[in-house]
């Protein structure tokens, strides 16, 4: 059998995925899909190993998911290459050490194109001055060695940040630099590239829109803020503090006037918006000064929950990004007898998975 270059294996698998997607949209009557490609190495800018401790030595591992075997993990081709190189770095400075070293049982690493990145060490052990220290030291060591690195020791109820567990990146836009700031152990979208590609897939989608717009599960204002330009208002909603947090640093650091972040659930504005609760976070906020003609919504995997589908409904234009085809899918269902899909996108946020991303717009019949 004839080997594959890594180009016609790549695209092969993409081409699959492109296939089963035109697939599940066929009884919507879907259009043709705009397919956004992923660089084929180094495009994810997250991982996550377990230690492995034998003998004088230490290194990354992971577990095959079908097998659970052991395997080592020397460097990691489908993670950014700042990762790799914090991991060879890291390891190196780290094994000849018993305080950093002793019960360290797992790695995280969060990087950015703007060359920052968060490594954040988990230990089976209480960490205290002593291990501040020591970790001082690995940090500027790591420092001197070139990387613009934050340090994080976590332990039982017990987290140890030598100066911030947050690091911020700088995307280029359709043409405008945006500044997000990425929080550790917050979501944020993991193929730096292909985010910038959804951003600019989603301005397209929405040039030329009228009135506000209203997004649920904003996160740190991924969308929200690159989307305010083609609004008058965005209002958006999150439940995770930090990502709030994040998302009014964000607010700030744009220079953007005109997007309001609300710490609600989708679920409960939901109910505000139906007037079943009043809810205090959204007092001094009249909802009715907002004439929110679209929504943009980028739910977990579980899509929709059936009163939000109903919900969103209402609006002209309905904006869905989605991890999960097959929730996806379930909410068209519904929203498709009200609806019709005018855009449909595939992101390749995942190469080598069985995962894709899907981006909708809809409009009112």
């Amino acid at each position: 059998m004839q080997n594959l270059s890594p180009t016609q294996t790549y695209q092969s698998q993409l081409d699959e995925k492109t296939q089963r997607i035109k697939m599940m949209m066929a009884p919507f009557n879907a259009p043709e899909p705009n397919v956004f490609s992923s660089p084929e190495q180094h495009y994810r800018m997250r991982a996550e190993f377990r230690i492995w401790h034998e003998q004088d030595s230490l290194y990354h591992i992971m577990f095959d998911q079908k097998t659970k075997q052991r395997i080592r993990v020397d460097n990691f081709p489908i993670a950014s290459q700042l990762i790799n190189q914090m991991m060879v770095a890291l390891l190196a400075e780290i094994k000849d050490k018993p305080i950093l070293r002793q019960k360290l049982f797992q790695v995280d690493y969060l990087s950015t194109l703007s060359n920052k990145i968060i490594v954040s060490l988990l230990y089976h052990k209480k960490i205290d001055e002593t291990w501040q220290q020591e970790a001082t030291e690995l940090r500027n060591t790591l420092i001197n060695q070139g990387f613009d690195v934050q340090l994080i020791g976590r332990a039982y109820k017990t987290k140890i940040m030598l100066d911030n567990d947050f690091i911020d990146e700088i995307l280029p836009v359709a043409g405008k630099k945006m500044i997000y700031r990425q929080v550790e152990n917050s979501f944020t979208q993991p193929n730096a590239q292909v985010n910038i590609k959804m951003l600019e897939w989603a301005l397209e989608a929405t040039e030329g829109a009228k009135g506000d717009l209203l997004e649920l599960y904003c996160g740190n204002g991924n969308f929200s803020l690159a989307l305010a330009r083609n609004f008058e208002n965005v209002l958006a909603t999150e439940i995770a503090k930090p990502s709030v947090n994040a998302a009014q640093y964000n607010i700030a650091m744009n220079n953007i006037d005109n997007v309001k972040i609300i710490r609600m659930s989708a679920e409960d504005f939901t109910q505000a918006m139906n007037g079943v609760r009043e809810f205090r976070r959204l007092e001094g906020i009249n909802l009715n000064d907002y004439q929110c003609e679209t929504i943009f919504v980028d739910p977990p995997r579980s899509g929709l929950d059936e009163k939000t589908v109903e919900m969103v409904k209402n609006y002209s234009s309905i904006l869905y990004i989605s991890c999960n085809p097959q929730t996806l899918c379930e909410n068209l269902e519904t929203l498709i007898k009200t609806h019709k899909i005018s855009k449909l996108a595939i992101f390749d946020q995942f190469p080598y998975t069985h995962h894709i991303e899907c981006g909708v717009l809809l409009e009112k019949r």
